[in-house]
Protein backbone atom coordinates (compact mmCIF):
# COMPACT_ATOMS: atom_id res chain seq x y z
CA UNK A 1 0.00 0.00 0.00
CA UNK A 2 1.11 3.70 -0.38
CA UNK A 3 2.10 5.85 2.46
CA UNK A 4 -0.60 8.35 3.07
CA UNK A 5 -4.23 8.74 1.73
CA UNK A 6 -5.98 5.36 1.12
CA UNK A 7 -5.99 5.17 -2.92
CA UNK A 8 -9.63 5.75 -4.18
CA UNK A 9 -8.64 2.88 -6.32
CA UNK A 10 -8.53 0.47 -3.10
CA UNK A 11 -11.20 -1.75 -2.21
CA UNK A 12 -11.63 -0.30 1.02
CA UNK A 13 -11.74 3.13 -0.21
CA UNK A 14 -14.35 1.97 -3.00
CA UNK A 15 -16.35 -0.27 -0.58
CA UNK A 16 -17.01 2.99 1.94
CA UNK A 17 -17.93 5.38 -1.40
CA UNK A 18 -20.01 2.58 -2.87
CA UNK A 19 -23.64 3.31 -1.27
CA UNK A 20 -23.06 7.51 -1.83
CA UNK A 21 -22.04 6.38 -5.67
CA UNK A 22 -25.65 4.26 -5.77
CA UNK A 23 -27.71 6.85 -4.47
CA UNK A 24 -25.53 9.06 -7.34
CA UNK A 25 -26.14 6.37 -10.14
CA UNK A 26 -30.17 7.16 -8.63
CA UNK A 27 -30.18 10.51 -9.01
CA UNK A 28 -28.77 10.08 -12.15
CA UNK A 29 -31.47 8.19 -13.25
CA UNK A 30 -34.35 10.73 -11.44
CA UNK A 31 -33.07 13.61 -13.28
CA UNK A 32 -33.33 12.36 -16.89
CA UNK A 33 -36.63 10.89 -15.94
CA UNK A 34 -38.11 14.36 -14.31
CA UNK A 35 -36.73 16.70 -17.40
CA UNK A 36 -37.68 14.31 -20.02
CA UNK A 37 -41.16 13.77 -18.42
CA UNK A 38 -41.43 17.47 -19.19
CA UNK A 39 -40.37 17.78 -22.76
CA UNK A 40 -36.64 18.31 -22.68
CA UNK A 41 -34.08 16.68 -24.94
CA UNK A 42 -30.64 15.06 -23.82
CA UNK A 43 -27.92 16.42 -25.94
CA UNK A 44 -24.54 15.88 -25.75
CA UNK A 45 -21.94 18.79 -26.62
CA UNK A 46 -18.26 19.29 -27.33
CA UNK A 47 -15.89 19.05 -24.53
CA UNK A 48 -13.27 20.63 -26.48
CA UNK A 49 -13.88 24.39 -27.96
CA UNK A 50 -12.19 27.21 -28.75
CA UNK A 51 -13.44 29.12 -26.33
CA UNK A 52 -14.61 27.55 -23.24
CA UNK A 53 -16.82 29.82 -21.58
CA UNK A 54 -16.43 33.99 -21.04
CA UNK A 55 -16.55 34.10 -17.37
CA UNK A 56 -13.99 36.50 -16.83
CA UNK A 57 -12.43 34.46 -13.16
CA UNK A 58 -12.58 30.99 -14.54
CA UNK A 59 -9.73 29.63 -15.42
CA UNK A 60 -9.49 26.90 -18.23
CA UNK A 61 -7.68 23.99 -19.27
CA UNK A 62 -5.51 24.42 -22.64
CA UNK A 63 -5.18 21.91 -25.27
CA UNK A 64 -4.07 21.19 -28.55
CA UNK A 65 -5.05 19.76 -32.00
CA UNK A 66 -2.39 18.55 -34.52
CA UNK A 67 -3.53 16.99 -37.30
CA UNK A 68 -2.47 13.36 -38.10
CA UNK A 69 0.51 13.20 -40.53
CA UNK A 70 1.04 17.23 -40.31
CA UNK A 71 -2.11 17.70 -42.83
CA UNK A 72 -3.60 20.76 -42.07
CA UNK A 73 -2.84 23.26 -39.31
CA UNK A 74 -2.85 22.81 -35.22
CA UNK A 75 -4.94 24.59 -33.31
CA UNK A 76 -5.38 25.50 -29.42
CA UNK A 77 -8.30 24.34 -27.99
CA UNK A 78 -9.58 23.77 -24.49
CA UNK A 79 -11.65 21.87 -21.83
CA UNK A 80 -15.15 23.38 -21.61
CA UNK A 81 -15.48 25.03 -18.41
CA UNK A 82 -19.51 24.84 -19.43
CA UNK A 83 -21.48 23.93 -22.05
CA UNK A 84 -23.29 26.92 -22.01
CA UNK A 85 -22.24 28.18 -25.34
CA UNK A 86 -22.86 24.83 -27.24
CA UNK A 87 -26.48 24.67 -25.81
CA UNK A 88 -27.09 27.49 -26.94
CA UNK A 89 -25.86 27.17 -30.85
CA UNK A 90 -28.35 24.33 -30.57
CA UNK A 91 -31.21 26.45 -29.25
CA UNK A 92 -30.68 28.15 -32.06
CA UNK A 93 -30.81 25.25 -34.33
CA UNK A 94 -34.14 24.39 -32.98
CA UNK A 95 -33.86 21.70 -30.35
CA UNK A 96 -36.43 23.44 -28.18
CA UNK A 97 -36.19 22.31 -24.64
CA UNK A 98 -32.70 20.78 -23.84
CA UNK A 99 -30.63 19.46 -21.00
CA UNK A 100 -27.58 18.01 -20.15
CA UNK A 101 -25.51 16.25 -17.88
CA UNK A 102 -22.18 17.60 -18.87
CA UNK A 103 -18.48 16.93 -17.69
CA UNK A 104 -16.58 20.10 -17.11
CA UNK A 105 -13.32 21.75 -16.34
CA UNK A 106 -12.05 24.98 -13.85
CA UNK A 107 -8.61 25.35 -13.15
CA UNK A 108 -7.26 25.20 -9.76
CA UNK A 109 -10.77 24.04 -7.97
CA UNK A 110 -10.21 21.90 -5.06
CA UNK A 111 -12.38 22.10 -1.94
CA UNK A 112 -14.69 20.02 -0.32
CA UNK A 113 -17.39 21.12 -2.89
CA UNK A 114 -15.02 21.90 -5.92
CA UNK A 115 -13.16 20.14 -8.30
CA UNK A 116 -10.96 20.98 -11.19
CA UNK A 117 -13.33 18.22 -13.18
CA UNK A 118 -17.20 17.74 -12.47
CA UNK A 119 -20.74 17.15 -13.59
CA UNK A 120 -22.94 20.32 -14.28
CA UNK A 121 -26.96 19.99 -15.06
CA UNK A 122 -27.42 22.17 -17.76
CA UNK A 123 -31.23 22.77 -18.68
CA UNK A 124 -32.88 25.36 -21.08
CA UNK A 125 -36.93 25.84 -20.87
CA UNK A 126 -37.50 27.10 -24.23
CA UNK A 127 -40.17 30.61 -24.01
CA UNK A 128 -39.97 30.25 -20.06
CA UNK A 129 -38.99 32.96 -18.08
CA UNK A 130 -37.23 32.95 -14.42
CA UNK A 131 -40.56 32.31 -12.76
CA UNK A 132 -41.06 29.37 -14.66
CA UNK A 133 -37.65 27.95 -14.59
CA UNK A 134 -37.72 28.48 -10.72
CA UNK A 135 -41.05 26.78 -10.13
CA UNK A 136 -39.49 23.77 -12.41
CA UNK A 137 -35.99 23.79 -10.67
CA UNK A 138 -38.05 23.71 -7.18
CA UNK A 139 -40.47 20.80 -8.25
CA UNK A 140 -36.89 18.95 -9.86
CA UNK A 141 -35.26 19.60 -6.07
CA UNK A 142 -38.29 18.13 -4.29
CA UNK A 143 -38.78 14.96 -6.63
CA UNK A 144 -35.08 13.56 -6.75
CA UNK A 145 -33.34 14.75 -3.20
CA UNK A 146 -34.78 13.74 0.06
CA UNK A 147 -37.44 15.82 2.00
CA UNK A 148 -34.92 17.36 4.21
CA UNK A 149 -31.04 17.63 3.14
CA UNK A 150 -28.30 18.80 5.14
CA UNK A 151 -24.36 20.17 5.07
CA UNK A 152 -22.18 21.09 7.71
CA UNK A 153 -24.97 21.45 10.11
CA UNK A 154 -27.48 23.41 8.23
CA UNK A 155 -30.36 21.96 7.52
CA UNK A 156 -33.68 22.63 4.51
CA UNK A 157 -36.90 21.28 4.21
CA UNK A 158 -37.58 20.99 0.83
CA UNK A 159 -41.58 20.17 1.42
CA UNK A 160 -41.59 24.16 2.34
CA UNK A 161 -42.04 26.44 -0.48
CA UNK A 162 -39.13 27.95 -1.60
CA UNK A 163 -38.15 32.01 -0.47
CA UNK A 164 -37.60 33.81 -3.50
CA UNK A 165 -35.96 37.18 -2.50
CA UNK A 166 -33.89 39.68 -4.65
CA UNK A 167 -30.52 41.04 -4.21
CA UNK A 168 -32.14 44.50 -3.96
CA UNK A 169 -34.53 43.04 -0.62
CA UNK A 170 -31.61 40.79 0.59
CA UNK A 171 -29.40 43.76 0.73
CA UNK A 172 -32.23 46.24 2.05
CA UNK A 173 -32.60 43.58 5.10
CA UNK A 174 -28.75 44.93 5.87
CA UNK A 175 -29.90 48.56 5.53
CA UNK A 176 -28.23 48.81 1.68
CA UNK A 177 -29.59 50.27 -1.31
CA UNK A 178 -27.19 48.14 -3.10
CA UNK A 179 -28.50 48.58 -6.73
CA UNK A 180 -27.73 52.61 -6.31
CA UNK A 181 -23.99 51.64 -6.75
CA UNK A 182 -25.46 50.80 -10.40
CA UNK A 183 -25.53 53.08 -13.02
CA UNK A 184 -28.48 52.08 -14.67
CA UNK A 185 -27.04 52.95 -18.19
CA UNK A 186 -23.75 51.65 -18.77
CA UNK A 187 -24.35 48.83 -15.94
CA UNK A 188 -21.06 49.56 -14.59
CA UNK A 189 -21.08 49.78 -10.73
CA UNK A 190 -19.59 52.13 -8.75
CA UNK A 191 -17.36 50.84 -5.84
CA UNK A 192 -17.04 54.07 -3.71
CA UNK A 193 -20.95 54.36 -3.65
CA UNK A 194 -21.11 50.63 -2.40
CA UNK A 195 -18.36 50.85 -0.07
CA UNK A 196 -19.94 54.11 1.38
CA UNK A 197 -23.35 52.54 1.62
CA UNK A 198 -21.66 49.04 3.22
CA UNK A 199 -20.23 51.93 5.76
CA UNK A 200 -23.27 53.72 6.93
CA UNK A 201 -24.80 50.20 7.86
CA UNK A 202 -22.55 49.59 9.89
CA UNK A 203 -20.73 46.65 7.51
CA UNK A 204 -16.84 46.22 7.03
CA UNK A 205 -16.29 47.65 3.25
CA UNK A 206 -12.11 46.79 3.05
CA UNK A 207 -10.23 49.53 1.12
CA UNK A 208 -8.94 49.01 -2.65
CA UNK A 209 -11.87 46.58 -3.89
CA UNK A 210 -13.28 47.57 -7.34
CA UNK A 211 -17.01 46.98 -7.13
CA UNK A 212 -17.27 43.51 -7.96
CA UNK A 213 -14.50 42.37 -5.16
CA UNK A 214 -16.81 44.47 -2.84
CA UNK A 215 -19.80 43.18 -3.84
CA UNK A 216 -19.00 39.38 -3.54
CA UNK A 217 -17.09 40.27 -0.09
CA UNK A 218 -20.46 41.22 1.32
CA UNK A 219 -22.58 38.85 -0.51
CA UNK A 220 -20.04 35.85 0.91
CA UNK A 221 -20.21 37.85 4.17
CA UNK A 222 -23.64 38.44 4.94
CA UNK A 223 -26.71 37.67 2.58
CA UNK A 224 -25.25 33.82 1.44
CA UNK A 225 -25.59 32.93 5.21
CA UNK A 226 -28.79 33.76 5.57
CA UNK A 227 -29.97 31.85 2.33
CA UNK A 228 -30.79 27.90 1.84
CA UNK A 229 -31.75 28.02 5.91
CA UNK A 230 -34.64 26.03 6.83
CA UNK A 231 -36.26 26.51 3.47
CA UNK A 232 -34.85 26.69 -0.27
CA UNK A 233 -34.11 30.25 -1.14
CA UNK A 234 -34.28 31.57 -4.95
CA UNK A 235 -31.88 35.00 -5.01
CA UNK A 236 -33.15 36.27 -7.73
CA UNK A 237 -32.23 40.15 -9.87
CA UNK A 238 -28.95 40.49 -9.70
CA UNK A 239 -27.22 43.75 -10.15
CA UNK A 240 -26.66 44.70 -14.06
CA UNK A 241 -22.81 44.08 -13.39
CA UNK A 242 -23.05 40.92 -12.83
CA UNK A 243 -25.70 39.99 -15.72
CA UNK A 244 -23.39 37.79 -17.78
CA UNK A 245 -25.40 36.22 -20.29
CA UNK A 246 -28.73 37.26 -19.00
CA UNK A 247 -30.91 40.03 -20.18
CA UNK A 248 -31.04 43.15 -18.22
CA UNK A 249 -34.93 43.86 -16.10
CA UNK A 250 -36.99 45.84 -18.42
CA UNK A 251 -38.53 47.31 -15.19
CA UNK A 252 -35.60 48.28 -13.61
CA UNK A 253 -32.22 48.53 -15.76
CA UNK A 254 -29.37 48.72 -12.84
CA UNK A 255 -31.16 44.92 -12.66
CA UNK A 256 -30.30 41.40 -14.30
CA UNK A 257 -32.94 38.83 -14.82
CA UNK A 258 -30.52 36.56 -12.96
CA UNK A 259 -31.24 33.89 -9.76
CA UNK A 260 -28.68 31.55 -7.85
CA UNK A 261 -31.08 29.00 -6.11
CA UNK A 262 -29.49 27.46 -2.11
CA UNK A 263 -30.70 24.58 -0.43
CA UNK A 264 -28.79 23.27 3.40
CA UNK A 265 -26.57 26.52 2.72
CA UNK A 266 -25.06 25.07 -0.64
CA UNK A 267 -25.40 27.25 -3.65
CA UNK A 268 -26.69 24.47 -6.15
CA UNK A 269 -27.12 26.76 -9.61
CA UNK A 270 -27.08 29.75 -11.47
CA UNK A 271 -30.09 30.55 -13.57
CA UNK A 272 -30.18 33.12 -16.39
CA UNK A 273 -33.63 34.79 -18.37
CA UNK A 274 -30.81 34.35 -21.68
CA UNK A 275 -30.17 37.35 -23.26
CA UNK A 276 -30.88 37.62 -27.36
CA UNK A 277 -29.33 40.56 -28.48
CA UNK A 278 -25.68 39.76 -29.90
CA UNK A 279 -24.79 43.26 -30.42
CA UNK A 280 -25.15 43.08 -26.28
CA UNK A 281 -23.64 40.21 -25.62
CA UNK A 282 -20.90 41.21 -28.06
CA UNK A 283 -20.01 44.28 -26.38
CA UNK A 284 -20.27 42.30 -22.65
CA UNK A 285 -18.01 39.37 -24.30
CA UNK A 286 -15.27 42.17 -25.60
CA UNK A 287 -14.92 43.33 -22.18
CA UNK A 288 -15.13 40.49 -20.15
CA UNK A 289 -12.13 39.31 -22.40
CA UNK A 290 -10.31 42.55 -21.87
CA UNK A 291 -10.89 42.21 -18.30
CA UNK A 292 -9.58 38.87 -18.33
CA UNK A 293 -6.49 39.49 -20.02
CA UNK A 294 -5.77 42.42 -17.48
CA UNK A 295 -6.13 40.07 -14.74
CA UNK A 296 -4.80 37.09 -15.99
CA UNK A 297 -2.96 37.58 -18.92
CA UNK A 298 -3.61 36.26 -22.46
CA UNK A 299 -6.37 33.38 -22.61
CA UNK A 300 -8.82 32.86 -25.27
CA UNK A 301 -10.55 34.88 -27.74
CA UNK A 302 -14.54 36.11 -27.93
CA UNK A 303 -16.58 33.50 -28.93
CA UNK A 304 -17.33 34.81 -32.31
CA UNK A 305 -18.89 31.83 -33.71
CA UNK A 306 -21.62 31.93 -30.78
CA UNK A 307 -22.67 35.60 -31.78
CA UNK A 308 -22.74 34.56 -35.36
CA UNK A 309 -25.08 31.65 -33.82
CA UNK A 310 -27.10 34.70 -31.61
CA UNK A 311 -27.65 36.72 -34.67
CA UNK A 312 -29.30 33.73 -36.21
CA UNK A 313 -32.08 34.02 -33.71
CA UNK A 314 -32.31 32.28 -30.67
CA UNK A 315 -35.71 31.94 -29.15
CA UNK A 316 -36.95 33.50 -25.80
CA UNK A 317 -35.22 31.05 -23.45
CA UNK A 318 -34.69 30.79 -19.67
CA UNK A 319 -32.16 28.30 -18.31
CA UNK A 320 -30.01 27.07 -15.52
CA UNK A 321 -26.69 25.18 -14.20
CA UNK A 322 -26.36 23.04 -11.51
CA UNK A 323 -23.59 21.41 -9.60
CA UNK A 324 -24.69 17.91 -10.32
CA UNK A 325 -22.05 16.79 -8.17
CA UNK A 326 -23.39 19.45 -4.81
CA UNK A 327 -27.10 17.63 -5.42
CA UNK A 328 -25.72 13.90 -5.21
CA UNK A 329 -23.52 14.69 -1.89
CA UNK A 330 -27.15 16.30 -0.66
CA UNK A 331 -29.61 13.06 -1.82
CA UNK A 332 -26.21 10.73 -0.58
CA UNK A 333 -26.20 12.59 2.58
CA UNK A 334 -22.56 13.19 2.69
CA UNK A 335 -19.93 16.31 3.57
CA UNK A 336 -17.79 16.22 0.57
CA UNK A 337 -17.94 15.49 -3.64
CA UNK A 338 -15.07 13.05 -3.16
CA UNK A 339 -17.64 10.67 -1.36
CA UNK A 340 -19.89 10.98 -4.61
CA UNK A 341 -17.48 10.37 -7.60
CA UNK A 342 -16.44 7.32 -8.49
CA UNK A 343 -12.43 7.81 -8.11
CA UNK A 344 -13.02 10.41 -5.44
CA UNK A 345 -10.03 12.94 -5.66
CA UNK A 346 -7.93 11.31 -8.18
CA UNK A 347 -5.23 12.97 -9.19
CA UNK A 348 -5.17 15.03 -6.87
CA UNK A 349 -5.71 12.89 -3.61
CA UNK A 350 -2.12 12.65 -2.93
CA UNK A 351 -1.22 16.97 -4.23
Amino acid sequence: MPHGPTPPWHPDALAARLPALRRRAELTRATRAFWEARGCLEVETPCLVPAPGMEVHLHGFRSRFEPHLGRGEGRELWLRTSPELSIKRLLVAGTGSCFELARVWRNGEVSPRHAPEFTMLEIYLAGAGLDGLMDAVEAYLRAVLPPRVAHAGVETDLSLPFERVSVAEAFARLGMDVLASVDPASAAGDAAALASAARAAGLSAPEGLGWEDLFFHLMLEHVEPRLGRGRGSFLTHWPAPQAALARRDPADPRAALRFEVFAAGLELGNAFDELLDPEEQAARFHRDVAEREALYGPGWAVDDDFLAALRQGMPPTAGIAMGFDRLAMLAAGVPGIDAVRWLGGWPFVHA
